[in-house]
C-alpha cells in the first residue's frame, strides 16, 4: 500500500507506479465511490484524446496571411 496526502483543496496524488500500471494520464476521468469506511476509485471508460501538441504554441507576433507575398516588402522604387 502506498501512502499519499490530501492538499488543502482536497486533492490527492495517485502514485506514479499506480498511474503507470493502470494507464492513467492527464485528462482521464476517475469515479470516486464511498464504500463503507473507505473510498474506491474507478477508472472511467472514457479515454482522453492523445495530446498531439497541435496549436499549443502561441506567438506574440501578428499572424500573416498564407498568401502573403514577401517580395512586396522590397522597395519597388529602385531603378
Amino acid at each position: 500500500m502506498l501512502l499519499t496526502s490530501v492538499t488543502s483543496k482536497g486533492q490527492i496524488t495517485i502514485p506514479k507506479t499506480i498511474r503507470k500500471q493502470l494507464g492513467i494520464r492527464k485528462g482521464c476521468k476517475i469515479q470516486a465511490t464511498v464504500v463503507g469506511d473507505h473510498i474506491e476509485l474507478h477508472l472511467s471508460n472514457e479515454t482522453p484524446e492523445p495530446n498531439t501538441g497541435f496549436a499549443m504554441l502561441k506567438s506574440s507576433r501578428v499572424a500573416v496571411p498564407a498568401d502573403f507575398d514577401t517580395a512586396s516588402l522590397l522597395n519597388n522604387d529602385r531603378t
